[in-house]
Order: structure tokens, then sequence, then C-alpha cells
């Protein structure tokens, strides 16, 4: 199987994935985006229209940008209507009209032909799902149904077809919000619920567009949780939704919603048999916590900030340390710094050599981390997490072990995350 994606995987948040050749194996064939290109063929991830999440709206239809709190785990569903144990002919009527398709069109690049003379280019449309999170017009989707769009707009489930401005995109997590400007009235809301609280086995509705077939509703489960899928930019996008809910191109941009109507994931990728574009029953939702925090800062900046620490890492498990005699047993080996990052200005050191135990490879010779701000990180996860939780300008302290086996502490002011990660 080959992993297709709706959208692009996630930034690792300051670290490419290829660092850890374990996470980049599980990674190296990309989920297809399932956005749907028309005017030309059906792709799973081409012309910046590969994949979608749809974001869920705020628990108060009226709020504009501030995401209620969510109540307590229901315990009993709604009145069944098949094996899912989810009334979906009620989601859909209720959550139905929040939903969108999102029509993009890029503007070919001009050129000349063999003879010189000036060539236009042509244009192409890229078609995916969204749907409304506000009454002020606010419209989430993926960012790569919109990536390098020149036009955008938004039908709604009456029919209108209205032009939609781009307020703001977040390639690292596939996100972008639009805006459209209609009556509030016209607009529904859907609800983002605490993704946090998801179980596998629990019923899920996917509602979207999938091959341009508008409002296409499929019912399901969550399959798995804490998958990672890969975003447009190459960073790595955490703590995904695995569901057997048919999804397909076109659906980007969607919502995945529970048994109380409430939307716990975007759609963005699916897994495809032998390079095929069609639904084998592995889909992924980039969950709506995630989503509440990047619309959020979206709605308010136009843009993500993440702080960066610009270093490749490396999981080792206290067995290799010892094999390979690592000045530590536990930490987090550094395979390579980006010149002029952070971590370069520290003074951090990467591997200067490749070894391989056990069939994986890792980069020696270079520091390992093992701690940040006197918090001991013995993972690359708990790396990722410690730099996450700071914002790009703060000062970090950084616990390291040189390949000597000297220890250090130095201090660096972490960068903002660019838009290109790491190679």
């Amino acid at each position: 199987m080959s992993l297709s994606e709706t959208s692009g995987p996630f930034g690792s948040r300051g670290r490419p994935d290829a660092a850890d050749p374990a996470r980049a194996g599980r990674l190296a064939s990309a989920a297809r985006p399932i956005a749907t290109l028309a005017a030309a063929s059906l792709l799973g991830g081409g012309v910046a229209l590969a994949g979608a999440w749809a974001v869920g709206a705020f628990d108060d239809p009226a709020a504009a940008v501030q995401p209620a709190p969510v109540t307590a785990r229901q315990t009993a569903a709604p009145a069944t209507t098949g094996s899912t144990g989810i009334d979906v002919a009620d989601i859909y009527r209720r959550s139905g009209p929040g939903v969108v398709q999102i029509t993009s069109t890029s503007d070919g690049q001009s050129g000349v032909d063999v003879f010189g003379n000036p060539v236009e280019g042509q244009s192409q449309q890229a078609l995916g799902s969204g749907f409304v999170v506000d009454k002020d017009g606010h419209i989430v989707t993926n960012y790569h149904v919109v990536q390098g769009a020149s036009r955008v707009e938004v039908s709604f489930s009456n029919q209108d077809t209205v032009k939609a401005t781009i307020v703001g995109t977040d390639p690292s997590t596939d996100l972008a919000v639009l805006k459209v400007d209609v009556p509030a009235k016209a607009l529904t809301p859907l609800a983002l619920a605490n993704s946090d609280v998801v179980r596998v086995g629990d019923p899920v509705v996917a509602i979207g567009n999938p091959f341009g077939l508008e409002r296409t509703v499929t019912a399901g489960i969550v399959s798995a949780l804490q998958r990672e899928v890969r975003s447009p930019n190459n960073y790595t996008i955490d703590h995904v939704i695995q569901t057997d809910a048919p999804i397909n191109s076109g659906n980007s941009g969607g919502p995945l919603i529970d048994a109380q109507g409430r939307v716990i994931g975007v759609n963005s990728q699916i897994e495809t048999a032998n390079g095929g574009g069609g639904n084998v029953g592995i889909g992924f939702a980039v969950p709506s916590n995630t989503v509440k925090s990047i619309v959020s800062q979206l709605l308010v900046d136009g843009r993500v900030d993440r702080a960066f620490l610009g270093v490749t890492l490396q999981d080792v498990s206290a067995d290799v340390a010892g094999v390979l005699r690592l000045p530590a047993s536990k930490g987090v080996l550094v395979g390579a710094v980006k010149p002029g990052s952070p971590a370069a200005k520290a003074g951090l050191k990467g591997g200067t050599t490749q070894v391989v135990v056990a069939g994986e490879s890792y980069q020696l010779g270079g520091d390992m981390i093992v701690a940040i701000d006197g918090k001991q990180v013995a993972s690359v996860d708990a790396l990722r997490e410690a730099i996450a939780a700071h914002k790009p300008g703060d000062k970090v302290s950084i616990t390291v072990v040189h390949a000597d086996g000297s220890k250090a502490k130095v201090e660096t002011a972490l960068a903002r995350t660019p838009e290109t990660p790491t190679p």
C-alpha cells in the first residue's frame, strides 16, 4: 500500500522527519491529498490540491473567533440508523448546510514558445471541501486546496456560489482560513469537539465533495489514534485520527463528525492500494484540537508562528546507546544542524559518521540533547513538545552531551519555523 495524502504532512515543529530514520520509513510514502483537479483529470495529490482537512466551527454559532469550551463526553448516542451506532441522516441534516465545496483557480505561468512568441499559461481548477466556522463568514479548508490560487469560490448547499478571500494559510498543518461576504443567517457554523477524548471505535461521519459529487455523506468508525502524516511543506502533523469512513479525492477540507454532531477532525489524507487513487478504508483527519489552535492564530495574525531550533533528530534506545557506546544512555541524537539556525548559533554539532544497527542507520560523532530548560528529554517527541511550548524569540537552555562524553549547557533564542523544512 502507498499513502496518498489529502494534504501534506505537518511540520515537525522545528525539525524534519528525515532526521528520524524509523519515522522516515513510516512516512516514506506520503499520503495522497484528496482534492480533485477539475477541468483536467482527477488527481490524488497534484497541483495545489492535495488532500483536505475540514475544520469545525466554534461551539457557539454566534461567536466569531473564540472556541467555546467543550462539555464532558456524552455516554448516550443519538438514535441509531445502522451498524455504526450513529444517526447519519440526522447529522447530515443538521451539519450538511455548514459544509461547502471550494473551487480554486490557479493561473498557469506565462512564457514563450520555441519561436520566442509570448504564450499564456493555462489555468487549472482544484476542487475540495471546507466548512463554516463562525457567523462572520470564515471557512476552514486545506492549504493544498487553495495553494497558489488566484481565485477562490465557495458553493453552499443551496447552490449559491460566492467569491472568497484567503485570510491565512499554514502549510505545516495543511490548513487555511477563507472569508466570504454573506449574511450571517445564511451560515451554519459547525462545532469543534475536544479531540483528546476521542476513542478508537467511536462512530463518525464524513461530509464532503468526493470527485466533485456535491455533499456526500459516509460513515464509519475511528480506527486508530496518534498517527503521523506529512504536510505539504514536508513537516509532520501529529496526533492524527485514522478512520475507515470512506473519503476520496475532493473530500479534502471536509469535517469528520462524531455522534453528537461535532467536528473531531479535518479529513486530509488516504492510503491507497498499489498507487491507485481510490479509498481502501484507511483515511486520516487532522484532530480538532490542532485545528482550534491553528485557526485561532490565522484569524488573529493571518499566519502561525512556531518555534524553530534547526536540527534533525533521532531516537536511540538504551540498548542501542550501549551497543554504539554513546556518551549518554538517554537522550536524542543530533543528526544535522541547519546553518544559521538557533542550534548552530548555540554551537550544537551534528553527526559525522553513519553506522547501521539492526537495519537502522544512525549518525554518530555529534551531540546528544538530554534536557531542555532542565527537563529531561529522552525522545524526539519529548523534545519537539518542549520546543513547541515556546514561541519564536524565546530563549531556551539546552543540555547536551558531546561525543567525547563532556557535558555542557548552552542557551539560544528560538527562531520562527521557515516555510520550507530543513533538508
